[in-house]
């Protein structure tokens, strides 16, 4: 990243590090217990997913509220909030409210949508691949111009209205896409502060390597900088103390390894591929155990912060 705005979490000259915590209605205690574990430990953000239609996962919104009260310093952020369930001008409203209340500790996580047969289920129309996309371009929008105070707002969308609405004092929190898909990764140039790439790609894959040229060609035909436009990773795999013979699959995907393996890995993202930021997580339903907890908090990320901060 090579600027900022007043507020954001991302700055000119840090890698932000993240949890994701758990979801399950009966891993309540996990979750708060991990989010103070990262708040204590300097991490930058916590992260939770969003999965309405899901009744054995925890609404999102109202985890991060809790948690954002239980701790004093990390930013919370949804990773990816399921949009269509949350129309956007109610968005804007409970976003800049959590902003509020935490003191700017929020970053909005936001996608197209991927299960769709669940999201249906809660009463949303179905859309079109292409529909999907628009109605996020719009939300973002809608988001955006409902946020940082100013006149009353009149937006007559494909997807959203809204009339004479005034926007809410709070600043518009930084706006992470998720996206893999070409139309997407353009309104990810076009409009977000930062892209994570989906199913768990990174810096070495192939995919990344196509789709981040689309997001930086996209962020300067609407006057951008590509640089402003962060790249966070989320990242999964067994940390432990010893020393993996091989940290990648046949296909590639990152299985995990040593700290220093951790350590040797992410610095690379960082000096040669210009990753900003990593959240780790593990496979919903799963808890996260104490010790990679710590290991992750305490000697991974201290670590790759030291290696990479004269970069």
């Amino acid at each position: 990243m090579t600027t900022s705005r007043e507020g954001d979490i991302v700055t000119s000259d840090k890698v932000l590090f993240g949890l994701n915590l758990e979801t399950g209605v009966d891993q309540v205690s996990e979750i708060l217990r991990h989010a103070r574990t990262a708040d204590d430990a300097g991490l930058d953000l916590v992260s939770i997913s969003d999965h309405p239609y899901f009744a054995d996962r925890i609404d999102a919104y109202a985890t991060l509220a809790f948690v954002l009260g239980a701790t004093r310093n990390v930013t919370a952020a949804t990773i990816m909030t399921n949009l269509l369930s949350r129309p956007a001008p109610i968005l804007a409203r409970t976003v800049t409210g959590l902003s509020t209340i935490s003191g700017g500790r929020f970053v909005l996580g936001i996608g197209a949508g991927g299960l769709w047969d669940e999201i249906v289920a809660l009463g949303v129309p179905r859309l079109s691949p292409a529909d999907r996309v628009r109605a996020l371009e719009e939300a973002i929008t809608v988001v955006r111009a409902l946020s940082g105070g100013g006149e009353p707002v009149t937006f007559d969308g494909e997807f959203y209205q809204i009339a004479d609405l005034m926007p809410a004092a709070a600043p518009p929190p930084p706006i992470w896409v998720g996206a893999l898909g070409p139309k997407m990764l353009a309104v990810t140039g076009r409009h977000a502060d930062g892209w994570i790439p989906g199913h768990l790609a990174d810096w070495r894959s192939p995919e990344v390597a196509r789709a981040r040229p689309i997001i930086d060609e996209a962020a300067a035909s609407a006057g951008r900088s590509p640089a402003d436009i962060a790249t966070i990773y989320n990242v999964s795999g067994r940390i432990g103390r010893e020393t993996l013979s091989q940290t990648r699959d046949e296909d590639g995907r990152w299985l995990g390894g040593s700290v220093a393996q951790w350590v040797e890995e992410l610095t690379f993202a960082v000096l040669e591929h210009r990753a900003a930021a990593f959240v780790y997580l593990q496979a919903p339903g799963e808890i996260i155990s104490d010790t990679i907890v710590n290991l992750w908090a305490h000697e991974v990320v201290p670590a790759v912060r030291e290696a990479t901060a004269a970069r």
